[in-house]
């Protein structure tokens, strides 16, 4: 059994997806308002109005995030994909939060250090952002790359991030080829 609930955040509605499987409760998934939950889930979908347990967590945790009173998820996930994907996402969990990594980081912390692309492609079918912070990873000259839940929305978190962890609302801007000023964060 998968449950649900949605919740409105800066970044727009999330809606978190908790799974029930083998007795024990695990998030399996956040998803960005609008995006198909059969990308990332099987079986029987609940909404969980009365959310109890790990989704009552999640729903704590994530709001604890956006006021900046959390900087480090405890809930226990279970994100299903390859043991390649499985390896990029347990990278993406070790970049410490408010700073960013490149791709080719990652690549090499997996052991793959030529599977950039591959990396990215495991990044973008991450089915729990912002707990597992695929959002930190940018490109090698410092630009923002694709993000689920949009470029604004990972500038957003980045922002978020680096105001919170070091205080600061100016750090270098950084301009990038298809206009958007971003901010220099490694």
């Amino acid at each position: 059994m998968i449950t649900f609930t949605n919740l409105e955040t800066p970044v727009g509605t999330l809606t978190p997806y908790v799974s029930s499987e083998g007795g024990s409760e695990r998030l399996v998934a956040i998803l960005w308002n609008g995006e198909p939950a059969h990308r990332y889930l099987e079986g029987a979908v609940t909404a969980g109005e009365n959310a109890g347990g790990v989704l009552r967590s999640v729903i704590e945790e994530l709001r604890a995030y956006f006021d900046g009173d959390l900087q480090h998820f405890s809930v226990p996930i279970a994100p299903k994909g390859t043991d390649f994907q499985r390896a990029a996402w347990d990278a993406l969990v070790k970049i410490p939060y408010g700073e960013t990594s490149t791709y080719g980081r990652q690549a090499e912390r997996v052991g793959k250090p030529t599977a950039v692309r591959a990396i990215g492609a495991a990044n973008g079918r991450n089915p729990i952002p912002i707990v597992v912070p695929c959002h930190r990873v940018i490109g090698s000259n410092g630009s923002l790359t694709g993000f689920a839940g949009g470029l604004q929305n990972k500038l957003w978190l980045l922002e978020h991030e680096q105001r919170v962890a070091f205080g600061t609302d100016h750090p270098p801007v950084v301009h990038t080829k298809n206009g958007l000023s971003i901010h220099r964060l490694f």
